[in-house]
């Protein structure tokens, strides 16, 4: 199973050659590529696979996904501690 998640870009034209752009996830920041991408700028949500950025993402649907994510993750640590 393949895993991709939504991010937002926080940061852009890192890398020695410039493509690759700061994200973030709920306060985890990482280093990904956006060579895939054209014009990624600062605030645009991308979908992150495996360290490549694959396409933008509408920020409301980006947005839903990540509150279903956090909503998931609430659960889980209720179920877990009961």
């Amino acid at each position: 199973m393949c895993l991709a998640l939504p991010v937002k870009v926080i940061q852009v034209g890192l890398g020695a050659t410039g493509d690759s752009a700061l994200v973030d996830l709920g306060g985890v920041q990482k280093e990904i590529s956006v060579e895939l991408l054209d014009d990624v700028q600062v605030g645009d949500y991308v979908i992150l696979h495996v360290g490549y950025a694959l396409s933008r993402l509408d920020p409301e649907e980006a947005e839903r996904t990540l509150t279903l994510f956090s909503e998931m993750s609430a659960q889980m640590t209720l179920q877990a501690a009961a």
